[in-house]
């Protein structure tokens, strides 16, 4: 394992049924790949020594003969592979029956042998005419641990092994393993292939490895096996806590493998984190014997990470199942919205609009909302608010977007008051500091509020999850309202939001016209004089950093609790080619700075949906000291 991750190499050799010798001559070349490539473990197929399709011939003692021989082989060959173990399936003799084994095979021994639990005996499988059943079997075969109570531990990470139907049963072994300790699950199979059954396995093996909160190795047997009733079509899978890392491409001729790093400490985190798997735990009390294989690391192991590490996490890269993602989010904030409006039984709703994507979805949430509830939408009270640096291309996609919705449109320019203000209270103008924007910020939040008292109303806020973050809203002025909407909705999920309404084709030209503009404009609050040819000259993302940057580091800072440093080499995966290691470097520091001191905000922040895995309130997710000294974690940022 290195940097908390474990290399893990699904092989599927080319058989030649009952030629041990050919068959094990295959297995080592794929070996031998995954040791140079850096595999910590290759997992195997189901009886890949002899072929799974011998059928009679295991009980005809030639085969098992060659099937040890061959597992000598194995074991020898393991020596030059310092730091690979190897988990191969293999028919083994033990006492008066003979068992359908995983064998695991590391620094030149047999460490032990795993029978498979569950031997299926119906449809197109026989099993139980050749093997018994390992249930409750705990011995050892020449000093070698044999049984189903057997965890292996290699280079600091616990392994269970299950085979093929074991799986597939009401209670499979893997979950008393994952509550013994085996964070990686490996899984021998020999699953031949019928009409919708992989579809029906990469969910099952995706769903154990959620309930395990897992890493789940699934190997099984492909070309080269007999197709006088079956085909085999090689399906390699590593999945990690719900989501697969890889496959292979099946019905392919030769030998196969696929090579993942999976992600050992957000396990242990998640395992941690999760109250309900130690209950579980305590409730099991599993007892297994651990063989400890006392391997060193994989002297071939590098720094490259070899899994696809998403720049964007919070957004789904698959077009189809972010389409359905958007609809629940905006399905969760409706619902929440509609059950507030009905508590406070208000007449209206007040949403400052500005042109911007944070006030665009509230708007088009709230008119969403009014429309479930059969509400007219002359209720939504959107209210522009010019001041100093509101440009003409915000100002009219507002007033265009409030026109196509069909709502009571307010306009109130705040220039002269926030002048006066500054005259009460002695602030020169000319000086653009954060007095010169606050004042502005809170200006605005003072008319919705007054305006929701005036109509017996209620303010409904825009401020996002990102910003929250990052405290990027000014206390008690933004940062304040009755509602939060889009409280737990990340910034880069905001634009994707809003395009998917913009999507719909029950919408006027006009309102697409005006959200497709929108979703162009720049971040800005607008609070500093535009450019001398009226465009934007605040841009949010120049002063506090890319958004795509911070909403990564929020990500793995509360779904997994990772430090900076290990934030840092993911980001350097993820946006490879986007953002250099030292752009990453500066915005993370700025990242841990400000989500340290601006706690303060978000712990009164209003009332919002949660939406996702996510989530800052402090009444529920996140409950932070506002006074937390972040030294520890400046500390980790690595050096440049």
């Amino acid at each position: 394992m290195k940097n908390g991750f474990y290399r893990i190499a699904c092989a599927s050799p080319e058989v030649t049924v009952a030629d041990t010798a050919a068959c094990t001559q295959r297995i080592l070349e794929l070996a031998s790949e995954a040791w140079q490539r850096g595999a910590d473990i290759a997992v195997f197929p189901e009886l890949c020594v002899t072929a799974y399709t011998c059928g009679d011939l295991f009980h005809n003692r030639a085969l098992l003969d060659g099937a040890t021989a061959s597992l000598e082989k194995i074991k020898v060959a393991s020596a030059d592979m310092s730091g690979l173990c190897i988990v191969v399936g293999a028919p083994v003799i033990c006492g008066t029956s003979l068992y359908n084994c995983a064998v695991f095979i590391a620094d030149g021994k047999i460490k032990a042998y795993v029978p498979k639990t569950y031997i299926p005996n119906y449809n197109e499988f026989y099993e139980k005419r050749w093997f018994a059943s390992g249930a409750n079997v705990s011995t050892c075969l020449d000093g070698i641990p044999f049984g189903t109570d057997i965890l292996v531990q290699h280079n600091g990470v616990r392994i269970g092994a299950e085979i093929c139907e074991d799986l597939w049963t009401t209670t499979p072994p893997s979950g008393s393993m994952a509550l013994a300790g085996a964070e990686v699950l490996v899984n021998l199979s020999a699953s031949d292939d019928l009409i919708g059954k992989y579809a029906y396995l990469r969910s099952l093996v995706a769903q154990q490895s959620a309930r395990c909160i897992a890493a789940y190795a699934y190997s099984s047997a492909g070309f080269g096996e007999s197709s006088t009733d079956l085909v085999f079509d090689a399906k390699l899978i590593i999945a990690e806590n719900g989501s697969i890392l890889r496959t292979n491409r099946r019905w392919t001729r030769g030998n196969q493998i696929v090579i993942a790093d999976v992600d050992i400490e957000a396990i242990r985190r998640d395992r941690m984190h999760n109250t309900s798997f130690d209950d579980c735990r305590r409730n099991a009390n599993p007892s297994y014997r651990i063989v400890d294989t006392c391997a060193s690391a994989n002297p071939r192991r590098d720094d490259s990470l070899l899994r696809h590490v998403a720049p964007h996490p919070f957004v789904p890269s698959d077009d189809a199942i972010l389409e359905s993602r958007c609809e629940e989010i905006i399905h969760i904030q409706t619902a929440g919205l509609a059950k507030r409006l009905a508590a406070t039984r208000c007449k209206s709703l007040v949403v400052g609009i500005s042109g911007g994507l944070d006030s665009t979805l509230a708007l088009l949430v709230a008119a969403r909302t009014f429309d479930s509830l059969g509400l007219d939408r002359k209720g939504i009270i959107g209210v522009t608010m010019p001041g100093f640096g509101t440009t003409d291309r915000t100002y009219n996609n507002a007033i265009s977007l409030m026109e196509a919705l069909g709502i009571t449109i307010r306009e109130v320019h705040i220039a002269p008051a926030v002048m006066q203000h500054f005259s009460d209270i002695g602030h020169d103008p000319a000086v653009l500091d954060v007095t010169y924007e606050n004042s502005q910020a809170r200006e605005r939040t003072q008319i919705l509020m007054d305006i929701a008292n005036q109509t017996g109303g209620m303010v409904l806020g825009t401020g996002d999850l990102s910003e929250l973050a990052l405290g990027w809203a000014t206390y008690n002025g933004d940062h304040m309202s009755m509602y939060g909407v889009n409280a737990g909705v990340p910034k880069t999920l905001v634009k994707y939001l809003t395009r998917y309404f913009a999507s719909s084709e029950e919408i006027s030209e006009k309102e697409r016209t005006a959200l497709l503009d929108i979703i162009d404009t720049p971040i800005s609050p607008e609070l500093i004089p535009a450019k001398a040819d009226g465009t934007i000259k605040q841009k949010t993302e120049d002063l506090v950093g890319p958004y795509d940057l911070h909403d990564f580091f929020l990500y793995y800072t509360l779904r997994y609790g990772f430090t900076p440093g290990r934030i840092c080499l993911l980001a350097c995966k993820a946006f490879e080619g986007e953002f250099d290691r030292a752009t990453i470097l500066k915005w993370e520091r700025v990242f841990f700075r400000r989500f340290f001191a601006q706690q303060f905000k978000r712990s009164c922040l209003p009332d919002g949906p949660k939406v996702g895995s996510v989530c800052l309130s402090p009444r529920g997710d996140w409950r932070m000291p506002s006074d937390a000294s972040a030294a520890l974690w400046l500390a980790d940022i690595p050096e440049e």
